[in-house]
């Protein structure tokens, strides 16, 4: 058993780069009125039922269409305070894509090359002088990722609250041999992100923290969206309950330190941050049309799902989801209608092997974009388990 928020990863051949892209869609998005709303409060609130889900926030809108915003259930299990639309939240996975347009910047500045190899700034890398950044931040580097390590696993749970350093992450995975030839697989691997994270600091001569608040989080707008450098969590916040803990029973994570995930899932942000966020990412608002482009062109992850450059493509929702122990998320924009949804849970534990942020992606798809559906199948773990 490894940390579902991880990246505990899963492989699929794809010697081919066919994109998921939107499939034929209906012609208009629906108003976002009350009868609609009602539609969508009872979806919402049967995944959360059926999930087992303490606490959600949803915002959900379309220009000329109206917003959805709302929040369910409860932020704290043990005070019973109710879950509000405000609240901070940890955005594990997320994290990578404010990495990976950090890195992206550093293309545009011409830093870097995404062609280059990783060896040119990282030693030690397995098959660093094969490993192009591109295949890191494409997920096909071949790779084992760290989080799929026992040995890590142990130490993670074991003493939730201690700090990681990016090396110690790397030797948990440097000690596997590849799984695979470099852009063989794809290969969801959180290996990758901390590489990727000491590229930025390295070429930046800064603290990736530092780079990406200067470069990424305030030139987007941002105002509640923070790379920690430990276990603080700003208030107000969302306790978090998982089931990754040594004994095996839920546990609130909320003060957890997320520093084992670092540049692949350590930030916090709020739903209001993240609904900015998602049109910023989709539409490259921080970047060239030129980089915006190769971000954008998916390699084949799994059926009607592509992975870019440290993004998802998944029926023609462009973005990412995030999971770490206590918490998922998802930001996710739809190009054709310029519509953002942005999905907050304060648990990671899986409903019958589902995530539950898919589940609420996939129930509030299918009554706004039936036509596509987000449908992200759960990351079966590879590798020793």
């Amino acid at each position: 058993m490894v940390p579902v928020g991880a990246g505990a990863g899963y492989a699929v051949d794809a010697p081919t780069p066919p994109a998921a892209s939107s499939q034929a869609a209906s012609d208009t998005f629906p108003q976002l009125n009350p009868a609609m709303a009602r539609k969508l409060d009872a979806a919402i609130r049967k995944v959360m039922t059926d999930a087992k889900v303490p606490g959600v926030q949803v915002a959900l809108s379309a220009p000329g269409k109206g917003e959805y915003v709302r929040a369910f259930g409860v932020a704290d299990k043990a005070t019973r305070a109710p879950m509000t639309d405000n609240l901070n939240m940890r955005i594990g996975s997320e994290t990578k894509t404010f990495t990976v347009t950090a890195l992206l910047k550093l293309v545009d500045e011409h830093k870097i090359g995404l062609d280059d190899p990783i060896g040119k700034y990282i030693d030690g890398v397995p098959n660093g002088e094969l490993i192009t950044l591109r295949e890191l931040a494409e997920m096909r580097s071949g790779l084992f990722s760290y989080s799929a390590d026992e040995d890590f696993y142990k130490a993670l749970t074991s003493n939730p609250r201690r700090p990681f350093t990016p090396q110690e992450l790397l030797e948990y995975a440097f000690k596997h041999p590849v799984l695979s030839a470099p852009n063989a697989k794809f290969y969801y691997c959180n290996t990758n992100l901390i590489l990727l994270g000491l590229v930025v600091e390295k070429v930046s001569g800064q603290k990736l923290a530092d780079y990406i608040t200067k470069e990424v989080i305030e030139p987007a707008g941002l105002k509640h969206t923070v790379f920690p450098a430990g276990a603080e969590f700003p208030d107000p916040h969302a306790q978090g309950y998982t089931d990754q803990t040594a004994s095996g029973k839920v546990e609130d994570a909320a003060d957890w330190n997320p520093s084992w995930g670092w540049a692949a899932g350590a930030m916090i942000s709020d739903l209001q941050d993240l609904r900015q966020w998602a049109k910023v990412l989709a539409t490259g608002e921080l970047l060239t049309k030129a980089t915006q482009a190769q971000r954008l062109k998916v390699v084949n992850a799994l059926p009607g799902t592509g992975y870019g450059l440290g993004i998802f493509n998944v029926q023609g929702w462009i973005g990412h989801n995030g999971s770490i122990p206590g918490y998922q998320t998802l930001t996710i924009y739809d190009p054709q209608y310029k519509a953002t949804l942005v999905v907050l849970l304060n648990t990671d534990i899986s409903a019958e092997g589902e995530e539950p942020s898919t589940l609420f992606g996939q129930a509030i798809t299918k009554i706004v974009t039936p036509d596509h559906v987000y449908t992200l199948p759960a990351q079966p773990v590879t590798g020793d388990h």
